[in-house]
């Protein structure tokens, strides 16, 4: 830490206390140059993550509308709840990764569809349809033969 009088790097921690709501840290420091004290504060980053819409727009990453979107698809399906917050904890993971903070709402919904045709092929179809935005029948059929393609390569 800079001293703030001497210009020096570096010092010594002398006393430490967390805030009464707990959002932040006082440290009392020491610089070890010209013995002067002083006062830091430390909080947590309130940097949000956003995700980048299709049409360009911007917008506050929503855990609980991810969460929400996956439990539609899995309505009345065999898939646990902790299976699916876990695939949203991943894609908050995947955010704190990122430099800028943000992911295109498009590659949120590829990584959730990566997932969820790993874990049920019907939840996957049901997002899909919703996620891709298909238009008639004969799009949601074209992608049931593509996962049936798949099935019998692998």
């Amino acid at each position: 830490m800079l001293c703030p009088f001497c210009g020096h790097l570096e010092d010594k921690v002398i006393d430490s206390r967390e805030s009464k709501e707990g959002n932040n840290i006082r440290r009392r420091r020491e610089c070890l140059a010209c013995q002067k004290r002083f006062t830091t504060y430390e909080r947590i980053e309130e940097i949000p993550f956003m995700v980048v819409k299709k049409d360009g727009r911007r917008e506050r990453f929503d855990r609980q509308k991810v969460l929400n979107g996956l439990l539609k698809a899995c309505e009345k399906r065999p898939v646990p709840i902790p299976k699916l917050a876990e695939i949203v904890d991943q894609i908050e993971t995947e955010m704190m990764n990122e430099p800028e903070r943000e992911l295109s709402s498009t590659t949120i919904g590829e990584i959730l569809m990566a997932r969820l045709k790993e874990l049920d092929k019907i939840a996957y179809v049901r997002f899909a349809s919703v996620y891709r935005d298909f238009q008639d029948e004969e799009a949601f059929f074209n992608e049931i033969r593509r996962l049936i393609k798949d099935k019998g390569r692998s």
